[in-house]
């Protein structure tokens, strides 16, 4: 972490949270000093984007605004919560009105609001949506995962021996008396 962000996470116990689930979750800090001087945080998280291979790195800017970056996704979004912002009428010529709303985005105006909002939308959607995805990027889709499960239970199952006794010419199956 670069010593010009070190000092955010002391002292204010809402950012030793940050810090301490940044720990956990081994999200390294890696603004620059220009970023730093603009008011913008990046964090790099230990997850590969699918399409591109590359670790995945977010941002919350002093704008209010959190996306994420440029190198680890083909295309910068944001990650703030939609909303829809009022409607607009417009008059055509033959009199009529048309509706247009558009969409915008919630910011959020303090730091460590955005921090911790950060710190919740990648836990829900990398870490937990991504939780098949390895290190090294590969994925592993649910249904295969749910095939091999099935498989190894089947196995295990007809792995169970049978122990069968025979009493005075009566033959006796030992093992379903232990089930």
């Amino acid at each position: 972490m670069k010593e010009n962000n070190k000092w955010k996470y002391q002292g204010d116990s809402r950012y030793e949270k940050v810090y301490e689930k940044m720990q956990l979750l081994d999200i390294q800090d890696i603004t620059t000093d220009r970023q730093h001087k603009n008011g913008t945080i990046v964090w790099k998280l230990p997850i590969k984007d699918q399409d591109t291979g590359i670790l995945i790195e977010v941002a919350s800017f002093k704008t209010g605004y959190v996306r994420n970056q440029g190198k680890s996704t083909r295309s910068n979004f944001q990650l703030n919560k939609r909303c829809e912002n009022e409607p607009e009428y417009f008059e055509l010529p033959n009199g009529d009105y048309r509706k247009f709303t558009t969409r915008g985005c919630v910011l959020i105006p303090v730091e460590i609001d955005r921090l911790e909002y950060l710190i919740s939308y990648c836990l829900k959607n990398y870490y937990i949506k991504h939780a098949n995805f390895v290190a090294d990027g590969k994925f592993v889709p649910k249904w295969r995962y749910d095939n091999l499960a099935d498989a190894a239970r089947l196995d295990y199952e007809r792995r169970d021996p049978e122990v069968k006794v025979m009493v005075n010419g009566h033959k006796y199956n030992v093992s379903e008396w232990f089930k």
